[in-house]
């Protein structure tokens, strides 16, 4: 079905989002980086002809980008990806005052921020859009829109949006709208749009200073799980108002902690001993699916784990049954390797394309941050594969001049895994991303020398904090087999800690930003500290990471230094300057901080090393929730009477599975 449009067509571009490419600076690599000169572009359209009739693209209609057709700008390698009618053979039809959102995701400056692209929709003699189109970065952007509900409930009922305001100006927040399709099945037509009254802004702050960040918090009915396009109206003091766009996936947000492939090789997730060991460990997620022996037995209701994987069987997982327990899709592996040929993104986009119409988010592990910003917004739920000990790796450890003269080829610097969150980050935007953090695995042989194959339980837990302190949104351990568990039994108590603090914090993360960041160097120009905030309406995350550690030439493991005294200055947004308490959070309990106020700034007195969490809030009661929670967990945990990090006979029952697993294994 070909394309005619007569004047009675038109058009309009209302809104168009850039997204600039980043990359890491810190990380080497054996072939260094194209420059990082693209951006991921969104378009947003809407039918104002006069035609009652819908406007119809399909697979002939002529869409021209400087004069160019979508697919020769892939072939020349201008671009990665776009999802512009054409790139399938899907018929769309736009009713008159509908939207639809493309995506072109480029490679090259004629595509890239700053740019201006000329663009032609429709016959020649007879186009519906036909002009040029600034690709401006405007210093405002919606850093993370996140979707929460009650726990379990499929369907979300608050949005958290936040804002950053790069610009030398103050902004008001005005207004919020959602379009939402009116048939899920048909998620790209946006054609019903809904109000959302009663924004609630950051502490009842509407008004962003000029360099800062804010949001508000608003109350929906139960939003559908499908994609929507999300227009906050802003406005510079004393100027025009004007709308800060997004589209994502609308999806219950919720903080999961996943075991990895705790399948593989035997059947242990169908033992409630495995299983209580997972629970100890506050893992409720695993890479799989619906299992016989498990799914299907009382096992499941006690130990639930969700599910993540190839879940494609969607007449069987996108039911109101089994949403709750599910985690997302994963079904693509590392796409950038994909077996020995990277994929190209556009294949990786056919790919997912099947589950727009479904209620599951997809997820896409990228794996290399050279080249990963190609696959920037291709999934709803992005998340990074890299470790820095002991395993294989993207980027050329020897490379390093971390520390000095010294090269080493078994480990890498722990705090890059904070830089690839920033990035994967910064290229996904708003959109909520999560890691696949180094845990305890059998898998590994010796690298570079380095006998003991795992990472040492500081190593486990600097990764994991490098990470958190970015606002991730689910941390996936690689990898929590059985046989895992047994031979590196010495990382079990840390992998508690830190499940047990995720739990406590879990709901601060979610509900906020990553604010700031700096990377702090002592005396000598000897890196010291990473700090690192992430900010909400209820609290700031402040996080103190420890920079001052060194490679152990014999061991060759990372080694930490005794506590030391440190001072640092945590900036906080205009809507939390109110903090009225600070203290110190970690597993083990609350403790009181020296801190005082300088300006917008807590300022912190203290003696650490490795990881240090703080909390500033203005809510006074806030301490004691987090306390009754971290008690909570506590309590769970004893419940469990199951504790193989310190019981010798609990661990013996893992051993002794293990053992019976092994024998039905060889039968």
């Amino acid at each position: 079905m070909a394309c005619a449009w007569t004047a009675s067509y038109g058009l309009e571009i209302v809104g168009v989002t850039v997204t600039p490419h980043v990359v890491a600076e810190s990380m080497p690599y054996r072939r260094d980086p194209e420059p990082a000169v693209g951006a991921r572009v969104q378009l947003i359209l809407r039918n104002n002809g006069d035609s009652s009739e819908p406007l119809v693209f399909d697979s002939s209609a002529r869409l021209l980008f400087n004069n160019k057709v979508p697919g020769e700008l892939l072939a020349s390698g201008d671009w990665a990806w776009h999802d512009i009618p054409g790139a399938t053979e899907e018929i769309l039809a736009m009713p008159p005052k509908a939207l639809a959102v493309w995506t072109l995701n480029s490679r090259k400056a004629p595509f890239g921020p700053g740019s201006t692209v000329a663009v032609k929709v429709g016959p020649e003699n007879g186009a519906c859009l036909s002009g040029n189109v600034k690709l401006e970065t405007i210093g405002t952007w919606l850093s993370a829109v996140t979707f929460l509900g009650p726990v379990d409930a499929i369907n979300p009922d608050t949005i958290i949006v936040h804002v950053a305001n790069d610009s030398d100006t103050a902004l008001e927040i005005e207004a919020c709208r959602l379009w939402l399709p009116r048939d899920p099945k048909t998620p790209r037509i946006l054609d019903s749009k809904v109000d959302l009254d009663d924004l609630q802004g950051s502490n009842g702050c509407v008004t962003i200073p000029a360099h800062d960040r804010g949001g508000f918090v608003v109350k929906t009915s139960p939003l559908p799980l499908t994609y929507a396009a999300v227009e906050v109206v802003v406005k510079r003091l004393g100027d025009t108002p004007f709308a800060l766009w997004t589209h994502l996936r609308v999806k219950p947000e919720r903080f999961d902690i996943a075991g990895g492939w705790v399948t593989e090789n035997h059947n242990s997730v169908t033992s409630e001993i495995f299983l209580k060991a997972l629970k100890r460990l506050h893992v409720n997620t695993a890479y799989l699916g619906l299992t016989p022996g498990y799914s299907d037995t009382p096992l499941y209701a006690r130990y639930p784990l969700k599910y993540l994987g190839p879940l494609i069987a969607l007449q069987i997982y996108d039911t109101d049954a089994l949403l709750p327990r599910i985690h997302a899709i994963e079904c693509l592996g590392e796409p950038q390797y994909g077996g020995g040929r990277p994929v190209p993104p556009q294949e990786v986009w056919e790919q997912l394309r099947p589950f727009s119409t479904s209620r599951l988010a997809t997820t896409l592990t990228h794996s290399e941050e050279r080249v990963w910003r190609d696959y920037a917004g291709l999934s709803d739920f992005p998340h990074y594969d890299a470790y820095r000990v002991g395993a294989p790796s993207a980027d050329a450890w020897r490379k390093y001049e971390r520390w000095g003269d010294v090269r080493i080829g078994w480990g890498a610097p722990l705090e890059t895994i904070g830089d690839m969150c920033r990035s994967l980050r910064e290229l996904n935007r708003p959109m909520p991303c999560a890691i696949w953090s180094q845990g305890p695995h059998t898998g590994w042989d010796v690298h570079d020398g380095r006998e003991r194959t795992s990472p040492t339980s500081d190593e486990i837990r600097m990764q994991a904090y490098h990470a958190i302190s970015t606002r991730i949104t689910s941390l996936y351990w690689f990898n929590l087999r059985l046989d895992s568990m047994i031979q590196w039994r010495d990382t079990l108590d840390e992998l508690g800690r830190i499940g047990r603090e995720l739990r406590v914090l879990d709901e601060l993360l979610l509900e906020g930003d990553a604010y700031r960041f700096e990377r702090r160097t002592g005396t000598e120009g000897k890196l010291d500290w990473d700090l690192a905030s992430v900010c909400g309406p209820r609290a700031g995350l402040l996080f103190a990471l420890d920079l001052d550690y060194t490679p152990d030439p014999d061991e060759k493991v990372f080694r930490f230094g005794p506590p030391r005294a440190a001072q640092w200055s945590f900036p906080l947004p205009h809507y939390l300057s109110g903090a009225r308490d600070v203290f110190r959070l970690d597993a083990d309990g609350i403790g009181d901080v020296d801190w005082s106020r300088e300006g917008n700034a807590i300022v912190i007195r203290g003696r650490e090393n490795k990881v240090a969490v703080y909390v500033a809030t203005p809510d006074k009661g806030l301490r004691t929730h987090l306390e009754s929670e971290r008690r909570r967990l506590i309590e769970e945990e004893r419940a469990l009477q199951f504790d193989p990090a310190h019981d010798d006979a609990d661990f013996a029952r893992l051993v002794q599975l293990a053992s019976e697993d092994g024998r039905e294994g060889a039968m």
